[in-house]
């Protein structure tokens, strides 16, 4: 098919995550006919492989790159250099050559604890920094490098606390809310004025597509992408506990002594058990234990004097809490990784139900369904988009 003059294509490195995912979506479903993605995988386009980022781009000439791909938080040195701060390095460097806009998703583990902390605040680049972190520094200074000596257009958007649905990992904020939810978080490991910024993984999308649409203004320039209020982690776990009536983990605040503690003879317990022949291993987040007690806020007050527009300036994480618990604990029943909640909440029509216990008359059913319309059910396009 031929495609419009108008559209613009660009390439999505990190494209089966959380954010990756959602933009894919996004562009999908709201750009069409403007702007389009493509999003190789891995073994289309390797980060470790500058000759395959090479050949890539030079067939594929794209009009702007987004790279939101990592390796694993708790990667080695090798894989962390090379994917984190190398494959950066790549991308930015053929999308200099090409002359199109580079967008780089970063993280706050580069900036210091501390409340309200603006684009200017990172940490100094030291030796003993964690993996993670080092290579996600080291990216953003050669960024700004780049820019100085050979005029990089790029943007560089730092995340908070991401949530968000559709993420098929159990990663991130994910990996507390999963231990809420499979009670095996039997106290809170944090303090009760501990405070974080949360980045809405459903916003980000607009704000990228509005970036491109801007470069003068948003050329060369750092913002941290955050929702205007920080959260309570306490809080926050309090609240996914009462919505799903639970009673742990008890309203009682572990100090970090005790903590870090129990997580070394956890370590070595892990670690016995992998003698044994048995796959098991800590929880990556689990390297940033102490950032559960300690409060890191950051200033949204830069995108605030922009000129974008929140989409939902009313959307925080707790208004997006209802939506994020049917969606993962759906998922997780249906994956037998915990045992099951109510299903007049989860299955409103109860048709799980008729699977396991009546699949005759829902075989009737869906029978009887198939005389009516399929695509008018499920619209191909919606008011306002085209589709391609």
């Amino acid at each position: 098919m031929t495609l419009p003059v108008s559209e613009k294509i660009g390439v999505l490195l990190g494209g089966s995550g959380l954010l990756g995912g959602a933009m894919v979506y996004y562009f999908k479903t709201h750009t069409s006919g403007r702007l389009n993605v493509l999003a190789p995988n891995s073994k289309k386009l390797s980060l470790r492989d500058p000759d395959d980022i090479r050949r890539y781009f030079e067939r594929a000439k794209p009009a702007f790159i987004i790279n939101c791909a990592i390796a694993a938080i708790d990667s080695d040195p090798q894989l962390a250099y090379e994917i984190n701060y190398l494959g950066t390095v790549y991308l930015a460097k053929a999308a200099q050559e090409l002359g199109i806009p580079y967008i780089h998703l970063s993280s706050a583990a580069v900036m210091p604890v501390g409340r309200n902390l603006g684009e200017k605040d990172i940490l100094p680049l030291k030796e003993d920094l964690p993996n993670y972190t080092k290579a996600k520094l080291m990216a953003e200074l050669t960024l700004e490098h780049l820019r100085t000596v050979k005029r990089l257009d790029y943007t560089t958007i730092r995340l908070g606390i991401v949530y968000g649905a559709h993420d098929h990992k159990i990663q991130g904020f994910h990996r507390l809310f999963f231990a809420i939810v499979d009670q095996s978080m039997p106290v809170l490991f944090t303090r009760q004025e501990t405070m974080h910024s949360y980045s809405n993984a459903r916003k980000l999308p607009y704000f990228i597509t509005h970036v491109l649409a801007n470069r003068p203004e948003f050329s060369g320039q750092t913002y941290n992408f955050v929702d205007p209020n920080p959260v309570s982690l306490s809080q926050l776990i309090l609240t996914i506990k009462s919505y799903l009536e639970l009673k742990t983990p008890r309203e009682i605040y572990l100090p970090f002594p005790l903590a870090k503690f129990g997580m070394g003879i956890m370590a070595r317990l892990v670690r016995l058990i992998t003698r044994l022949g048995i796959e098991a291993r800590m929880p990556a987040e689990l390297m940033f234990l102490k950032n559960f007690y300690e409060t890191q806020t950051l200033s949204a007050a830069k995108l605030r004097r922009s000129s974008f527009v929140d989409p939902d300036p009313e959307a925080t994480i707790f208004t997006e809490l209802p939506a994020l618990i049917e969606y993962y604990v759906t998922r997780w029943e249906h994956l037998n990784l915990i045992k099951p909640f109510n299903k007049e909440f989860f299955d409103p029509r109860k048709r799980a139900e008729e699977f396991l216990y009546t699949p005759e008359h829902l075989l009737e059913e869906i029978h009887e369904e198939s005389d009516l319309p399929f695509l008018q059910q499920c619209p191909l396009a919606t008011s306002g988009q085209e589709v391609a």
